[in-house]
């Protein structure tokens, strides 16, 4: 069965993971009940403000958002956006776990971050933008033991963008397929340009890449380096 998950991360892509917190949708319609957008949290003012891109910022027109002390991303169902206006209509939030990116311990990474395998699902949510990366994984769950995920940025000469993801699963290798998101802030480096650049996510597969016959997977992001 776990030679089949990087399929499912794929074949499911579409299915978003939502957790109702801030809600004003009737659970009878299916399409207000699922995600649509991934946002970041901003505090402007001593007032909650959404950033839904790298340059549309908006403000709910039916829901007064909590104000926090710092930024978070989150999930969300929106419709109604008035581009002009610089506002929209939030049926739900709901926010998500979000950290900075971790300490490179290069050879001690494994054993400090666990090097247990996921796979990263390539739906809207696992996106680069605005300053962070998020990131949809996918693994087993049994609900007995709490997964841990971090983001470890391995600069080098030939590749200065590289983020790899660790995951630890605290021996719980059994269960439940089932899918995690969480937020990374992006180092300064990676705003210190004024171009796109191209951000390389490694992880480790539960699948073996025939070729090398290791199970490191990588993909490409585009990122437009932030600006406040």
């Amino acid at each position: 069965m776990k030679k089949n998950i990087f399929k499912m991360a794929l074949a499911f892509a579409g299915i978003a993971l939502c957790m109702q917190s801030c809600t004003t949708t009737d659970d009878s319609d299916y399409s207000k009940s699922v995600a649509n957008a991934v946002l970041t949290l901003k505090n402007v003012g001593g007032k909650s403000v959404i950033q839904l891109n790298d340059q549309l910022q908006l403000t709910p027109t039916n829901i007064n958002l909590p104000v926090y002390n710092k930024e978070v991303r989150a999930l969300a169902n929106l419709q109604d956006i008035d581009e002009k206006n610089k506002t929209v209509y939030v049926n739900w939030l709901d926010t998500i776990l979000t950290k900075p990116v971790s300490t490179n311990y290069e050879l001690k990474n494994d054993a400090t971050y666990g090097n247990d395998p996921v796979e990263i699902v390539g739906s809207f949510e696992t996106v680069a933008e605005d300053g962070y990366l998020t990131i949809r994984f996918r693994t087993y769950w049994a609900g007995q033991k709490q997964h841990a995920v971090n983001l470890v940025y391995r600069n080098d000469d030939k590749d200065p963008y590289v983020l790899q993801f660790y995951h630890n699963a605290n021996g719980e290798h059994y269960g439940n397929v089932g899918d995690g998101i969480t937020a990374f802030r992006l180092p300064a480096a990676f705003n210190e340009g004024n171009d796109t650049i191209n951000i390389k996510l490694r992880w480790k597969s539960f699948n073996k890449n025939e070729e090398t016959n290791d199970s490191i997977r990588t993909a490409t992001l585009k990122y437009f380096p932030r600006k406040n």
